[in-house]
């Protein structure tokens, strides 16, 4: 064993040791989508005098933080997104109407002197009742037409004439909720305030004394959200314009314990530094996450089975190793995203399984080049091809990798929520497959390569000799690019019957593309979808769209509708169906459902501007602009099949859809990779007849390490249920396509973008060291264990 088989071996073991002891000893951090829970997004907005930027979302924050914590929420999460937006994650919370009350009450707490009843009733309209209102917002109220004189009604409705603001809320110091069991008082609410506020509300509460016990104008009002949350009376012990200090004022009155710590709550955060609107909300019930992981589990177990089956039937031993290598790749990448601290959410628990059968990509490129280097010596050792597969698929490796990583990389930084999960787990996948094929696979590989009995049973290493498929299409040598265009012809075709059907039956975005709300039930009794829709009708959810969705559950998708529509469209679906349960919900405010339609066209310009010049830098200027119009054939037959089969396009497709933009770059540089190197070693033989070779030769390649991905994607096809269904058939359709277009559309292309260009040959590969060409080449081909004596 060399010293560089050792090193990897040692380097492997420590690797795999320190992966297995972390993922003993650490749990993985869920995502709400796993694990139940609600998530709201809060877009912080500007106001006349204050700007929405980091500094006043951060405050803005910390304020919501106290608001939060005293809903007992068990481990809430609040974090700053941008400049200007607040991410707030509540675990096990399925019901988001209270915690959605308490932070939407944004507009800045003010104290207000009473001018005594008002003229007349004040005009309100019910919370919800405005039809241009956004569901989830909560809008400043913006400048009254009189603001010296509110007319706002107290606790009892009865309308008040409220005075000026005479302080704000940003001076209350605390508030806290206190029982006085000796005194009898019962429950109350005692006030501190800040230096120059307590001078403000010992003035207020001094003016207020100068009017007679019961006035009216003997009351405070604290208003929130054009809303009198308490008008308390000035005790008649306090004499006029003697006012109360600060830390003597307590607000008494028949207050249950709930009703003092609510009121303690919104005095002491009511102040927000700007307001904020909810723009989106999402609730999954726990049963959904534990069913996606039980079903990402057992998708797991059997596809990676299967491509461990697979690749142990066509590469014997050498096979056995890779599928040992993979089962390590599945503990490394687990363990890195539990040290990490990635938060693994729905999508990213898809791209940690897809990975298990993407990760055979690499150690199939070596195998199929060592087994063309057998072929070519018979005799050289296995040691030496296996060497010089390595060598020589390193490139290839290299590339397609790279093209996956700039996917993932798209994915994380313009993908919203839970699919930037699916860009951090895609992104680990690839680094940690690249360990496990070029240390883990080469180490146990070269181990076995040293053994006499391997190397002597040529059928039993699986790389000694071509293999069934590579064998047939040699001799058949079919003459695939006499005529490229005809295969370019094709492909128009296909693409014409997705545009047709992207045009004839239209797109279905997505709620989280256009807006709404999508909430998924589950009843006691079954309910069919022509019953739910008559008796949403009749409680006045007429334009609600109701489809079947699981296992006779129902998904009722709405315009504009807040989390009391939402309530009572549930309690009209509970007289039907028994007792009923919510499964997932989501809200999505226009502004955002508008952002991410816009980011996602974004994110798709710019995966086909990356990829472009990663692959002109990489390859011929010829090469990348046909790699670049396969993979743009290939998104627009998902879509189009999509389009075809009545699928909605989501954010979860999104993520499909730039992993077959990756994909099909990868599959397009293994063959363009090919080329070059056969092209600059036979520079005078015509690029269609080295385009044929090419493609012969990395088929096998490209069948093997489709199958891998093949079967675990049809496990989470028929395992994964509705959550994951959508996106293993958008990966399904775009391997099919993406291999298909690298062989038939990228090379055409190739060959007609040839035809007018003359930009020469690529040259021959050169390599380090003097002496002559042929002294040079046959050191290139010296056993490794040969140290070039000569006698």
């Amino acid at each position: 064993m060399t010293r560089a088989t050792t090193v990897r071996a040692v380097l492997a073991v420590a690797v795999l040791l320190v992966s297995v002891y972390i993922s003993l000893t650490m749990s993985p951090r869920l995502g709400l989508d796993l694990q139940g829970g609600t998530r709201i997004v809060l877009q912080a907005r500007d106001t006349a005098t204050v700007e929405a930027d980091r500094e006043t979302t951060d405050r803005t924050l910390e304020v919501l933080r106290q608001r939060i914590d005293s809903l007992g929420v068990s481990e809430p999460t609040l974090t700053r997104s941008g400049e200007d937006r607040i991410i707030v994650e509540l675990p096990d919370v399925q019901d988001p109407r209270q915690a959605a009350e308490v932070i939407g009450r944004t507009a800045q707490l003010t104290f207000h002197a009473v001018d005594g009843p008002a003229a007349e009733e004040p005009d309100e309209k019910p919370p919800g009742s405005d039809p241009t209102a956004d569901p989830g917002s909560t809008a400043d109220p913006g400048p009254t037409a009189d603001p010296d004189r509110l007319t706002l009604p107290d606790e009892q409705g009865r309308a008040l004439a409220l005075g000026p603001a005479r302080l704000s809320g940003a001076g209350v110091e605390d508030a806290t909720a206190g029982f006085d069991a000796q005194g009898g008082a019962g429950w109350s609410v005692s006030l501190e305030f800040r230096k120059d506020a307590g001078q403000d509300w010992k003035r207020l509460t001094g003016e207020a004394a100068c009017h007679p016990a019961g006035d009216d104008r003997r009351r405070v009002a604290i208003v929130l959200d054009e809303k009198v949350i308490s008008s308390p009376q000035v005790d008649p012990s306090v004499g006029c314009r003697a006012g109360l200090p600060s830390g003597a004022t307590q607000i008494t009155g028949s207050f249950s314990a709930d009703e003092a710590r609510d009121l303690a709550l919104l005095i002491k955060g009511g102040a927000l530094p700007v307001p904020v609107e909810i723009v989106e909300q999402r609730t999954v019930g726990p049963t959904l996450g534990a069913a996606a992981i039980d079903a990402s589990a057992r998708a797991a177990l059997i596809g990676a089975a299967a491509t461990a089956l697979f690749i142990t039937l066509v590469y014997r031993l050498f096979g056995a190793l890779a599928a040992v290598a993979l089962a390590a790749y599945g503990v490394i990448s687990y363990a890195a995203l539990v040290a990490l601290g990635v938060t693994l959410t729905l999508p990213g628990l898809a791209g940690f399984v897809l990975a298990i059968g993407m990760a055979v990509d690499a150690n199939v490129l070596v195998f199929e080049r060592a087994r063309e280097e057998c072929a070519e010596r018979p005799k050289r050792s296995l040691r030496s091809a296996l060497t010089t597969g390595f060598t020589k698929a390193w490139s290839a490796v290299a590339d397609s990798n790279a093209t996956t990583l700039i996917a993932a990389g798209l994915l994380f930084f313009l993908g919203s929520g839970p699919v930037k999960g699916f860009g951090v787990t895609l992104a680990i996948g690839v680094i940690a497959s690249m360990f496990s094929a070029l240390v883990i696979a080469r180490a146990l590989t070269e181990i076995a390569a040293n053994s006499r009995f391997v190397s002597d049973y040529r059928s039993v290493n699986g790389i000694a000799r071509p293999g069934a498929v590579r064998t047939w299409l040699v001799r058949k040598d079919p003459e695939l690019f006499r005529k490229p265009v005809r295969w370019l012809v094709v492909s128009a075709a296909l693409v014409a019957v997705a545009v047709a059907g992207i045009v004839v039956r239209g797109v279905d975005l997505g709620v989280e593309f256009t807006g709404g709300r999508l909430v998924e039930y589950s009843t006691s009794r079954p309910v069919d979808v022509e019953t739910a829709r008559d008796t949403l009708a009749a409680a006045g959810f007429g334009d609600a769209e109701v489809t079947t969705a699981g296992d006779g559950d129902l998904s009722v998708r709405t315009g504009k509708l807040d989390n009391d529509g939402e309530h009572a469209l549930r309690t009209a679906l509970a007289e039907e169906g028994g007792e009923t349960t919510k499964v997932r919900d989501e809200l999505i405010g226009p502004s955002l459902g508008d952002e991410l339609r816009r980011n996602a066209l974004i994110a798709l310009g710019v995966a086909v501007a990356v990829q472009l010049a990663y692959l002109a830098v990489r390859f011929r200027w010829t090469f990348a602009v046909a790699s670049v119009g396969a993979m743009v054939h290939d998104v627009i037959l998902v879509v189009g099949a999509f389009a075809w089969l009545g699928r909605p396009v989501d954010g979860i497709f999104l993520a499909a859809l730039l992993t077959v933009i990756g994909y099909s770059v990868n599959d397009s540089v293994v063959v363009f990779d090919r080329v070059r190197e056969m092209w600059g070693a036979n520079r005078r033989t015509p690029l269609d007849t080295i385009a044929r070779r090419a493609v012969l030769q990395t088929v096998p390649r490209t069948v093997n390490t489709g199958m891998g991905a093949l079967f675990i994607l049809a496990a989470l096809a028929v395992l994964g249920g509705d959550s994951l269904a959508d996106f293993a058939l958008a990966l399904l359709i775009g391997i099919c396509v993406g291999t298909w277009s690298s062989v038939f559309t990228a090379v055409p292309g190739a060959l007609v973008l040839e035809r007018n260009t003359r930009t020469p040959p690529p040259a021959a590969g050169k390599r380090k060291g003097k002496g002559s060409a042929r002294g040079r080449a046959g050191a290139s081909r010296r056993d490794p264990l040969d140290n070039g004596a000569r006698v």
